[in-house]
């Protein structure tokens, strides 16, 4: 997975806080902060599109841009991702969970404890 730059992780959180598709000059005005060129934005979305973290809508005139996922599925890959990459995941799977809150705990325990019964049902 291609890792994000500072601006394409601003703009990305943009388009994930969104209900809906932004033109490029909407999203500049919507990071004004920053003082980005129109065209540094239509750069940024272009790379972003082939990284495929964007979606264009083509038939819109100006295109409408919208993430290809949302926040939350990006960093559940992220978290694949990483885990693809240790030597052992039962470790790291340990490690890190030794380190989640007793509320985030009890919600994974409600989580697995789901997917083991669609296991045992299937």
């Amino acid at each position: 997975m291609d890792n994000l730059g500072e601006l394409e992780r601003d703009v990305m959180d943009v388009l994930w806080s969104q209900n809906e598709g932004l033109t490029a000059a909407a999203l500049r005005d919507l990071l004004a902060d920053r003082g980005l060129a129109l065209t540094t934005v239509h750069t940024v979305l272009t790379r972003l599109e082939k990284k495929g973290y964007v979606v264009r809508d083509r038939a819109l005139r100006p295109h409408v841009y919208s993430s290809s996922s949302s926040k939350e599925e990006h960093v559940s890959d992220l978290l694949s991702e990483v885990l693809d990459q240790a030597g052992d995941r039962r470790a790291v799977l340990a490690r890190f969970l030794g380190t989640v809150s007793l509320s985030d705990t009890a919600f994974l325990r409600g989580v697995l404890d789901s997917r083991l019964r669609r296991t045992e049902v299937g």
